[in-house]
């Protein structure tokens, strides 16, 4: 009987062996696609698109008011919702609530290669006088208007809290 059946032992170690290189090699290969983002490259994500904005024109309308003209390159639509300006001395005005301003001081979406243009008003007269933004508008320092000359930071931020950030000389 045992001439039939023939030496068991030996045949298991062998497949033993067989599916330790077959294991082996399969966690090789996912290691090598983890590692080089292959697996995330197939694996399905949602599109959710890109906010890019770049300025194409501005224009300062007085001394507390400059109107940019923004170009959005990306694949999203984008919505400003607040926006800072800086001086040279580090001084600064912020308007946090620029979405609720009534007087369509802003677009409401710029949408993709679309040409938005943005009024940037700084001062805490009346929104109605020269372009103040009246009192949505915070100060910080001694920046009370735009000055010839002199350069300045103009950073709006988006709804998706991206911040995009762009240099105007008077």
């Amino acid at each position: 009987m045992k001439k039939i059946i023939g030496n068991k032992k030996g045949i298991d170690t062998i497949l033993a062996a067989l599916l330790m290189v077959v294991i082996v090699v399969v966690a090789s290969v996912m290691v090598y696609a983890w590692s080089t983002g292959l697996l995330g490259t197939l694996l399905v994500t949602p599109q959710t698109g890109k906010e890019a904005m770049n300025i194409e024109n501005y224009a300062f309308n007085s001394n507390v008011n400059v109107t940019l003209d923004l170009r959005n390159t990306g694949s999203a639509s984008i919505t400003l919702n607040s926006y800072y300006v800086k001086d040279s001395s580090g001084n600064q005005w912020s308007r946090l609530t620029w979405q609720t301003d009534a007087g369509g001081q802003h677009p409401a979406a710029i949408s993709p290669n679309a040409l938005g243009i943005v009024y940037v008003s700084i001062g805490s007269g009346a929104s109605g006088s020269g372009g103040q933004c009246g009192s949505s508008c915070t100060p910080t320092g001694t920046f009370t208007q735009f000055s010839t000359g002199f350069s300045y930071t103009i950073i709006v931020v988006t709804s998706r809290n991206n911040q995009f950030s762009f240099t105007v000389t008077k």
